[in-house]
This record gives structure tokens, C-alpha cells and sequence, in this order.
């Protein structure tokens, strides 16, 4: 077996910024199996392969441990290998998903933009064991696929040090810490350890829950946004009603072959 692999950094205009994605086209679906192993031999927080089907493209990403409903660094990085390496000239890119249709656009600058579904976070009490396993209390949480945690400061965001062990006993997909920034209109970190993704460097999803919090709270559409992980990364953001737009950078990092 001989398939194409790209690492692509996502949300970064430079090679190692942002968030590492491995991105593998296949001619058919391999069965669910060997797809896992290989995103757990790629050991990134996602690999995502996609499919040219009768009806266009389909795209599934995967974690080391879990297929997902949705990664945006990854939809980037498919994205982004479409428009620079397999089919030169293309300027929109549609996907068919498990979260329905993703589209992706170039933009006039160079950045790419995704179309994804918004999914606004509801308030919620502060669930048992967050605080211990944060380290730090936030001010609200509101429950979306993630747990959303607010913080009056960035600086609280950038300090906190959680115990991974215990993030990973709560009834959530992912802790997501955000606060506003001093020079974006805000930051954030993504923990999803139960997912095989003990910090995550830059995440597309979590931003289908942030855009339309950040949006309602400082009273504008356009936003934004930095997730202050280690390395970093950069987002523009629009809040579109049902839709959010998630726009980014990236660049490529590795290309070859995966062979068994």
C-alpha cells in the first residue's frame, strides 16, 4: 500500500507556527481501522482524509484515539493541498461531512475561509472538578460541543497549567478557556485529552462556539482571534447568523508517501 501524505501548519504563515495537520487523498475509503492507524502513526491532533464520491468530495478527520464530527485546522490543510498541490487554479473547495456541507475559499490576500456551522454555547453551572483540574477558576462556562470557560484576562488564559488527568474525567468533548485580548478581540486554548489531544495549538471548531459568544458579548460580527497555545495561531472570524466564518493561513511543512 503506497498513499500521499501532506503535513500541512494551519492557521500559520509559516512553518512550525500554528497547528499541524496531516492531510491524506484517497482514491476509496480504506476501512475505519487502518484510517485510525494511520492518525494514530501520525500522532497529530488530526489527520484528515477525504474521497472524491459521485456526489464531490467527502472529508473525515481523525484524532489519535477517535473519528470526529468536525476539525477546522485539518478542513484548512485539506483544503490548502487541493488548491497548491493536487488541482492548481481552484478557488472555492466544497466538502461533504458528518457536519453537513464545508465550504472553502481563497481569498484575495491568501487566506483561506471556511464556511462552518455555528454552534452558540449555552450557560451552564461550573461543572464538579473543573476548577482542580484548570487550576484556576472562570467566571461563567457555557456548554456547546465543548465546555466554554471565561476568563477576565488573557494573561489568566496563557497561565493556566491544568492537570490533564482530570480535565479528561469530565462529561465534555474538550475544555476551551477564552478571554479578551489586548490587541484581538480574543484568545484561547483547547483541551480535549479524553480525545487523544491533551492541547491542541489551533482549533477551527471550538471557534463555531467562541464567534458567536465573542460576537453577542462585544456587540460586532467581524473578529479577531488568537489561540495563545505554545505555538500559536491566528483567525479571522465572522458570525453569520447559523453559518460561521472561520478564515486562516498556512503552509506546508512535509510532503511524501505513507507505505505498508
Amino acid at each position: 500500500m503506497r498513499l500521499p501524505l501532506f503535513q500541512v501548519d494551519a492557521f500559520s504563515s509559516r512553518v512550525f507556527g500554528g497547528n499541524p495537520a496531516a492531510v491524506c487523498p484517497l482514491d476509496a475509503w480504506l476501512p475505519d481501522a487502518e484510517l485510525q492507524a494511520i492518525a494514530l502513526e501520525n500522532n497529530l491532533s488530526e489527520t484528515a482524509f477525504f474521497v472524491r464520491e459521485a456526489g464531490g468530495l467527502r472529508l473525515r478527520w481523525f484524532t489519535p484515539t477517535q473519528e470526529v464530527d468536525l476539525c477546522g485546522h485539518a478542513t484548512l490543510a485539506a483544503a490548502w493541498v487541493l488548491f497548491h498541490r493536487l488541482e492548481a487554479g481552484l478557488e472555492r473547495v466544497e466538502f461533504a461531512s458528518r457536519s453537513g456541507p464545508l465550504v472553502v475559499t481563497r481569498e484575495a490576500d491568501g487566506w483561506l475561509a471556511m464556511d462552518f456551522p455555528s454552534r452558540p454555547p449555552t450557560p451552564c453551572p461550573v461543572p464538579a472538578g473543573l476548577v482542580e483540574a484548570l487550576g484556576a477558576a472562570p467566571r461563567e462556562t457555557f456548554a456547546s460541543r465543548d465546555l466554554v470557560a471565561v476568563f477576565d484576562s488573557e494573561a489568566q488564559v496563557r497561565a493556566l497549567r491544568p492537570d490533564l488527568a482530570k480535565l479528561a474525567t469530565l462529561d465534555t468533548f474538550a475544555v476551551v478557556p477564552t478571554a479578551p485580548g489586548k490587541d484581538v478581540d480574543f484568545v484561547s486554548r483547547f483541551f480535549a485529552p479524553r480525545a487523544g489531544v491533551p492541547e491542541d495549538p489551533v482549533t477551527g471548531s471550538a471557534h463555531c462556539s467562541l464567534v458567536p459568544y465573542w460576537a453577542k458579548r462585544l456587540g460586532k460580527s467581524a473578529l479577531s482571534a488568537r489561540q495563545v497555545s505554545a505555538r500559536g495561531g491566528e483567525l479571522r472570524c465572522e458570525e453569520r447568523g447559523s453559518r460561521v466564518r472561520i478564515s486562516g493561513q498556512a503552509a506546508l511543512y512535509l510532503e511524501g508517501f505513507i507505505t505498508w
